[in-house]
């Protein structure tokens, strides 16, 4: 898909069908939500975090399945600033959609998410992606969507968000907050691209979307209900980077 008005590509083809078949298959069922993340309470929150306090503002990058529903979810964060879908884990010349679908290119399709560290935390967006975003003991493998595109990943751009992260996984499974070990990769930032701008704000443009109304919504209704203090009513929007 290389515009707006060019919704004929394989991909997002791909991505339709699917859509239309959960949609066939909620009516079925009442609409139970079907997969995503867990409708239960939030996984406990990190016991190693920076502390909130005033300064620059900062990024996070996380991969959690189609970037669609990760950027919808963060855009009504309290404390997020600007989410942006993307790519990262590859290189620059295969940062398309097309070329990142076919599961060859190493990119995982991606939100960088700039947030203020006065009003929320890194390990507090790492709190959300593993409570709300998605199942992290996915392996490539989110929903409708299967592939290593949709793998479970951090991308960190420094030391301390490696620590943050690595020592949050390790905290959730030994408690054991999910029946199966985490499978989230967690890598260092070597790059992120934005994806072409149909893709940004996917969410607030297209509710009525079969995809985004079975997949990606609930998973902002669970956000607001958990989180009730990190939770925007008007989400912040990122246009065309």
């Amino acid at each position: 898909m290389t515009s707006s008005t060019t919704l004929s590509s394989s991909a997002f083809i791909a991505r339709a069908t699917a859509a239309a078949a959960v949609a066939i298959l909620m009516t079925l069922t009442a609409c139970a939500p079907l997969y995503g993340a867990s409708d239960s309470a939030p996984v406990a929150a990190p016991l190693i975090d920076n502390p909130k306090t005033a300064g620059s503002t900062q990024t996070a990058v996380i991969a959690a399945g189609c970037f669609w529903g990760v950027q919808g979810v963060f855009e009504h964060v309290r404390g997020v600033q600007r989410a942006v879908s993307g790519y990262s884990g590859g290189s620059k010349g295969t940062a398309e959609y097309e070329t990142v679908s076919s599961g060859r290119t190493g990119h995982a399709e991606s939100v960088r998410i700039t947030f203020d560290p006065a009003q929320i935390s890194y390990g507090q967006i790492l709190q959300i992606a593993f409570s709300v975003v998605h199942d992290p003991t996915e392996l490539n493998h989110q929903g409708p969507d299967v592939g290593t595109q949709y793998r479970s990943a951090i991308f960190y751009s420094n030391p301390e968000q490696r620590r943050i992260a690595e020592s949050y996984i390790a905290q959730l499974n030994q408690a054991h907050a999910f029946s199966r070990p985490i499978v989230t990769q967690v890598a260092p930032l070597e790059g992120f691209y934005p994806a072409e701008g149909y893709h940004q704000d996917y969410l607030v443009h297209h509710p009525s979307s079969p995809y985004i109304a079975f997949n990606d919504l609930p998973k902002v209704k669970h956000l607001e209900r958990e989180f009730p203090d990190l939770y925007a009513a008007h989400p912040v929007l990122a246009g065309s980077p």
